[in-house]
């Protein structure tokens, strides 16, 4: 087998198996936290990134400090400061007050 170059990598084709995905939501890839770059329909395919700093909804009751680990809560839809159930996406590129709705995350990357 030779070995190839593919792609970069930041952004994924994504075979939608479940509903409609609109364009700025959360999506596993995987075990891999993305954000939809265009909306994706049911049993379609999609661009998705991995990679970058996106504003995403976070459980409104979270305090969250910049470099916290953050974690996708896929039923909700929303991050969690909350590990159990979840699926790790990143850490937080700011700090996200509790009384706020969002958060910004720097996905698939955790601090050393």
């Amino acid at each position: 087998m030779t070995t190839r170059y593919v792609q970069a990598g930041k952004v994924l084709d994504f075979p939608n198996a479940g509903s409609a995905i609109a364009s700025g939501d959360g999506v596993l890839v995987g075990t891999r936290m993305g954000v939809a770059l265009t909306n994706i329909p049911a049993g379609g395919v999609g661009s998705v990134q991995i990679c970058g700093v996106f504003t995403l909804p976070k459980l409104g009751t979270d305090n969250i400090t910049q470099g916290a680990l953050v974690y996708w809560d896929n039923t909700n839809k929303r991050m969690t400061l909350t590990a159990s159930g979840n699926t790790l996406a990143g850490v937080s590129a700011a700090a996200a007050a509790a009384s706020t709705t969002s958060v910004n995350v720097l996905l698939n990357s955790t601090p050393a």
